[in-house]
């Protein structure tokens, strides 16, 4: 007689267990192989952007030049005029077009946990507002005291007032409202716009083209000696926003759920608020007000890696590096011999971005009411 054996049952929690673990991998695999394709288009974005211009540089040479003055390797077949275009004018461009996106993109995934709203971006703490009455001191009104950096000195200046003010009005009972917070950003930045029209208004009509191109956006003056401190101030913060992504993601949550995991939510709201603060106001003061960049590089981000702040904040620190330096290269190409200020490209980029979201959630909506 044959004797049949029954396959024992499998318990659905275990199935859900399983399942629940294969999905965990399958997602951090994701993530690795996105990672690795971001990281190596950056460095193609690195190389093919200090090619383009009005005299072409092959990718080859530009890393020859690198290598010359990095390594100490010796001087190839290029000339004196190749190696002063790509290593004195363009390398330091790019690079601070990177630093640049990466940090507004990573004040952009900061602020939108910060106030748990998905339309904040990094100028909701009139950081730019602030910034914009500095440097349009210097430039309308003279006020050169420490010459070259004058104008990056006063900005900053203003955009840590203006974060000082907004921190002051957003208060309550020593408690920092979101709502509140939002409503003082706004109103500190059009009491700071209005005092930036005014000294328009009254200052020399000459400059006034220097300034409306500053307030636009731009990475043209860059320079070697102008790029240590941003990327230090920008490796480093974004360091420590990567490293506290878990506990936004607590915060994104919700207060009560916050502080059942252990974080007190005034405490870490009001660090994430200066980190963002200080990354902000040296990132304006080097570029001017740059729009878009950190309001749309992490819905883009989020539309791939969902929302874990884990796996938003690097990728939206890589990929808003590439996306400023595309535009940084449209901006300096697209109308030659002149330059478009970077906020007129990310405009036109990001605001047709929000219009195919829009709709396509629209769209989901629907499909999801049928």
């Amino acid at each position: 007689m044959l004797k049949i054996w029954a396959t024992p049952a499998i318990p659905a929690s275990a199935i859900s267990r399983l399942t629940s673990q294969w999905e965990r991998t399958d997602v951090r695999a994701k993530f690795r192989v996105l990672i690795i394709v971001l990281t190596v288009l950056l460095f193609l974005s690195l190389t093919l952007a200090v090619t383009i211009g009005p005299v072409y540089i092959a990718p080859w040479t530009v890393w020859k030049i690198i290598g010359a003055h990095v390594f100490g390797l010796e001087q190839g077949d290029w000339s004196r005029g190749h190696d002063q275009i790509a290593w004195l004018i363009r390398m330091p461009r790019v690079l601070l077009g990177g630093l640049v996106g990466a940090g507004l993109a990573a004040v952009g995934v900061s602020m939108q946990a910060v106030v748990r709203n998905p339309l904040a971006d990094p100028y909701i703490l009139g950081t730019s507002a602030g910034a914009s009455v500095g440097a349009v001191s210097v430039l309308m009104l003279g006020y050169d005291i420490f010459p070259p950096y004058s104008l990056s000195i006063a900005a900053f200046l203003g955009a840590i007032g203006s974060f000082l003010i907004v921190m002051t009005l957003a208060q309550n009972s020593g408690r920092i409202s979101p709502t509140r917070f939002v409503l003082a950003g706004v109103a500190t930045a059009y009491i700071l716009t209005a005092v930036t029209s005014f000294v328009l208004f009254i200052g020399d009509e000459r400059a006034v083209r220097a300034v409306v191109f500053w307030l636009m956006g731009s990475v043209a003056g860059a320079k070697w000696e102008f790029l240590t401190l941003p990327a230090a101030i920008v490796a480093a913060g974004t360091l420590i926003l990567v490293l506290y992504s878990r506990s936004m993601n607590a915060l994104l949550a919700g207060e009560e759920t916050a502080t059942t995991l252990g974080i007190d939510p005034q405490k870490f709201r009001f660090l994430l608020l200066t980190i963002s603060a200080l990354l902000t106001g040296v990132l304006v003061a080097i570029a001017g007000p740059v729009g878009f960049v950190g309001l749309m590089i992490p819905h883009m981000v989020r539309l791939v890696v969902g929302s874990d702040h884990r796996r938003v904040l690097p990728a939206s620190v890589i990929f808003g590096a590439i996306f400023l330096i595309w535009v940084d290269v449209g901006a300096r190409t697209v109308v030659q011999p002149q330059e478009l200020p970077l906020s007129v490209i990310t405009a036109l980029l990001g605001a047709p971005f929000f219009f195919v979201l829009l709709r396509w959630r629209k769209t989901s909506l629907a499909g999801g009411g049928r």
